[in-house]
């Protein structure tokens, strides 16, 4: 009678297991489903295969467990995707204002005010002259932290230097938004990463506030053999993270602050070119998407002073197909990314999901796409990734920038000109 029972039992399990199963190979086929985060598998990492399935450009083995394609997981909460406006020009960047309108700017040197309905103001101007070169112009902006008294925008911009034959930096500037909201007044620069170079690649950048009111920057090495190595030198502003205030001056207790070789406003070194940059909603950690070579793109959680390894390390070659120096992943005393993806996701602005409208995405990180032309969501749990999910590839879109809304939406503009709006049905 035992046995008996045993058996009918198991024959019940593999049923159940068997179902399950079948459920997880038709999850295209099957609509949406909304679950609340407490009612979500555990183990989300082994819901789904990983996303990428392209060869890697390269046979480099990972530092560790997960450091690559991680197994995918799927959003179950079911959401719409409009496109709200697809006339913007270039746009580079898109931040939210308080009353939870749009900033977005475009390459060229405007600046441009959105509903969250799609209804785009004209250009504002009152910026200095641009490099819109290439990889260059007006690029990221965020409202200061107190906007609805101050009217301060924060930027950073491919700034020319006088005699424009000496080429462009990477700037931080600043100016008030007029009443009218026409023009951008008083603007000024607050800081420059130094020096000027003539060329039209890797500016970075991202600009971001952390809770205490000080702004992080990132910046690129501006991509040429020339100019490369200087992202492992100190007396330079290329391929940093920038820690500064809002007058532009070197945080107090940043690292290299008492190193008379070395830039004060220097937090961290060693980066590529930075275009993501977003502080952890919950932990308060700094986190950047970092553009790698052919292959080794990368995921960095951001510690003061330390070294991130470009051009000395790094999970890329060159695009003839080389080795980028002498073809080292690791080195003591540099460190490795938390993640990275070869082939490439070329990632561009980021954002962490800081709402309970969709709870299964609190505390995600959603980063925009160029050439793999999608939306990476990516689920990070206790400092490491443990899933990926693609979102938005049937679009067709290089997505530029990722903003979270006031409202709990996403917000996306692309290089083809689009505004995107991801919300819960």
């Amino acid at each position: 009678m035992k046995n008996l029972i045993l058996i009918s039992l198991l024959m019940a399990f593999t049923l159940s297991v068997s179902c399950k199963e079948q459920a997880t190979k038709n999850d295209d086929k099957q609509p949406p489903i909304e679950t609340p985060i407490t009612e979500m598998p555990t183990d989300l990492t082994s819901v789904l295969p990983p996303v990428e399935t392209e060869v890697p450009n390269v046979d480099y083995k990972p530092a560790f467990e997960g450091q690559t394609r991680i197994n995918g997981v799927k959003t179950k909460t079911s959401y719409d995707v409009k496109v709200i406006a697809q006339d913007l020009s270039k746009p580079w960047a898109v931040a939210s204002l308080p009353d939870g309108r749009l900033i977005i700017t475009e390459k060229k040197g405007n600046l441009r005010i959105a509903t969250t309905t799609g209804v785009v103001g004209d250009a504002i101007t009152g910026f200095p002259d641009v490099d819109s070169r290439g990889q260059g112009g007006l690029l990221d902006v965020v409202a200061a932290p107190d906007f609805n008294t101050s009217r301060m925008l924060y930027f950073t911009l491919a700034e020319f230097a006088k005699d424009k034959s000496q080429g462009s930096l990477t700037a931080v500037g600043k100016g008030k938004l007029s009443m009218d909201e026409s023009k951008i007044e008083n603007f000024e620069i607050i800081f420059r990463a130094i020096p000027y170079y003539d060329n039209s690649m890797h500016f970075g950048s991202r600009i971001v506030f952390d809770k205490k009111g000080n702004i992080f920057v990132s910046t690129g090495e501006r991509s040429v053999m020339e100019t490369r190595p200087k992202a492992q030198f100190l007396d330079n502003g290329y391929g940093k993270i920038i820690y500064i205030t809002t007058e532009g001056k070197p945080v107090e207790g940043n690292p290299f602050i008492n190193n008379s070789n070395a830039l004060s406003e220097i937090y961290s070194y060693g980066h590529r070119n930075v275009q993501s940059l977003d502080i952890h909603p919950t932990t308060g950690d700094l986190w950047s998407a970092e553009m790698g070579p052919r292959g080794g793109d990368e995921i960095n959680l951001i510690k003061p002073g330390k070294n991130y390894g470009w051009p000395t390390i790094g999970y890329g070659i060159e695009y003839n197909g080389s080795k980028v120096g002498d073809g080292l992943t690791q080195k003591e005393g540099m460190e490795q990314p938390v993640y990275y993806w070869d082939p490439v996701l070329s990632p561009s602005g980021m954002t962490f999901y800081n709402s309970d409208v969709i709870a299964e995405w609190k505390d995600n990180l959603f980063i925009g796409g160029l050439s793999s032309k999608h939306i990476a969501r990516i689920v990070i749990k206790d400092n490491k990734v443990v899933g990926e999910e693609r979102l938005l590839e049937k679009e067709n879109q290089r997505f530029r920038d990722v903003e979270m809304g006031t409202d709990g939406a996403l917000y996306a503009v692309t290089d083809e000109g689009r505004l995107y709006r991801i919300s819960k049905k």
